[in-house]
């Protein structure tokens, strides 16, 4: 029995050894991270080994990275223009397209027009107006489709497209949509010709969990039609009223709707995901003549997600902030930054940019809210003007930089959207299109709470160390 435990003790430790040469020699993490993961594994061994292997490696599959790689390496890209690069040159704003340029070798595109839905329902509304109006192709990706109100409005706009020999093709993360999933439906959909596809699929938890992380999502929220036509921004197939987690209701969402050059670039993004899933290869769709202009804006496609390259969210949200030379104002419902972002954030603010961020008051992740808490004395303390809005779940990421340019889409300004999830934003550059994001944007900051530092003084001890003790675990979420 001694020998037993000696060699079973040996082997314990030698399986210690091998995942702490893992979590140090692993590329592409903070040394905050690292050093939370070294902690965790010597202070609690066998618990932080099996934490660390299911959760402290942004993973998935082999297969799956492989795939990823050589859809993205093989596609065509939609062509940008020379018209778009010299305007953005001429400006005072052209790194961010620049550093955007590199992750998904899509070149900015002018000639796009954009509107903004009134609210969630009426983007719901328009989008099943334009898969009603769909002649060729209704492509949709959500990582969240509920079948309440909304939802069903969009499974049904979708058959009587594919009813009519339009060729719908539909996304639904594995996890965010299984209620739909499950449900019959899903075979409603496959029974009317629908081609559908759940993304990252889960199948059994444990080898899930073995091959890659089971909370690596596809966060995305697209829909294309004709290849013209493209939706993106905050909004799932979902009520406002949000029937998983009706307590923090309603979630308030920003869905924006493009006609243009970029259309064909939010394809692209489409097809890579289609493909990934085992979908037939649609990349004739990315050829030919790019969809005629049709405004202003400058506007360019950004996808980012575990297949690519590690800091690609995190660097271009730091680089548009560093961009700012007057105003810049941002609205998040996940706000765990890292140190860049942070830094970003604060030195914005003390070099006189009149810096905003805007916060949901209730949030439904009790970390997320304790965690974005701890930096509130520092985000203060620089300068920066902090709201928290209180009519519901403010869940539109957005952001506006001094008029001018702006980022709309689906990641969050916390680790998760930087490391984890595939997300998809576009950022652009148009005056007149950036007033009409500022108005939303101002709309949400009436209906909040400005969050003062004698607020943030008076919290707890217990409050600061729960925050605190929240932050300092962020690195291992």
């Amino acid at each position: 029995m001694r020998s037993f435990n000696l060699a079973l003790s040996l082997l314990l430790l030698a399986a210690e050894v091998l995942v702490l040469l893992r979590a140090i020699l692993r590329p592409n993490r903070d040394p905050a991270a690292r050093l939370a993961w070294v902690m965790v594994i010597v202070m609690a061994p066998i618990l932080g080994m099996i934490a660390y292997l299911l959760f402290g490696e942004a993973r998935v599959s082999m297969g799956r990275r492989r795939l990823g790689i050589e859809i993205d390496k093989a596609l065509p890209r939609p062509p940008g223009d020379k018209a778009a690069m010299k305007r953005l040159i001429s400006g005072r704003h052209d790194a961010p397209f620049a550093l955007a340029r590199t992750i998904n070798g899509l070149d900015p595109t002018s000639g796009n027009s954009a509107t903004l839905a009134t609210d969630s329902n009426a983007a719901i509304d328009e989008m099943c107006a334009d898969a009603d109006a769909a002649k060729q192709t209704v492509h949709a990706s959500f990582y969240i489709w509920l079948d309440d109100t909304n939802g069903l409005k969009v499974k049904d706009a979708f058959i009587r497209a594919a009813q009519r020999g339009v060729k719908v093709r539909a996304l639904a993360d594995a996890l965010g949509s299984h209620r739909l999933i499950r449900s019959r439906h899903w075979s409603d959909l496959k029974d009317a010709g629908v081609e559908v596809r759940v993304a990252l699929p889960v199948g059994s938890l444990l080898w899930t969990m073995i091959r890659g992380r089971v909370d690596l999502r596809n966060h995305r929220k697209s829909l294309i039609i004709d290849n013209r036509i493209a939706w993106a921004g905050s909004q799932n197939a979902a009520d406002p009223e949000f029937q998983i987690k009706p307590h923090y209701a309603p979630w308030v969402d920003i869905m924006t709707r493009w006609e243009g050059p970029v259309a064909r670039q939010c394809q692209f993004l489409f097809v890579s995901d289609w493909m990934s899933e085992q979908g037939e290869n649609l990349s004739a769709l990315l050829s030919g003549p790019a969809p005629a202009k049709k405004g202003t804006i400058i506007a360019q496609v950004i996808g980012t997600g575990p297949t690519l390259r590690f800091d690609a969210m995190p660097t271009t949200f730091d680089e548009t902030i560093h961009s700012a030379r007057h105003e810049l104002v941002l609205t998040t419902p996940y706000f765990v930054p890292d140190e860049q972002l942070l830094f970003a954030l604060t030195a914005a603010a003390r070099r006189g940019v009149r810096t905003v961020l805007v916060l949901p008051k209730n949030i439904d992740s009790r970390i997320v809210a304790a965690t974005s808490r701890s930096y509130f004395a520092v985000l203060l303390d620089a300068g920066v003007e902090l709201y928290q809005y209180h009519c519901g779940l403010l869940h539109a990421k957005t952001m506006v930089v001094d008029g001018t340019i702006g980022l709309i889409g689906s990641a969050n300004l916390d680790r998760r959207s930087f490391e984890l999830n595939f997300e998809n934003n576009i950022l652009f550059a148009d005056e007149a299109f950036a007033k009409v994001m500022r108005k939303r944007q101002n709309s949400y900051i009436a209906d909040s709470d400005r969050v003062t530092a004698e607020q943030v003084a008076a919290f707890t001890v217990g409050q600061r160390l729960w925050a605190n003790f929240m932050a300092m675990l962020s690195p291992l979420l």
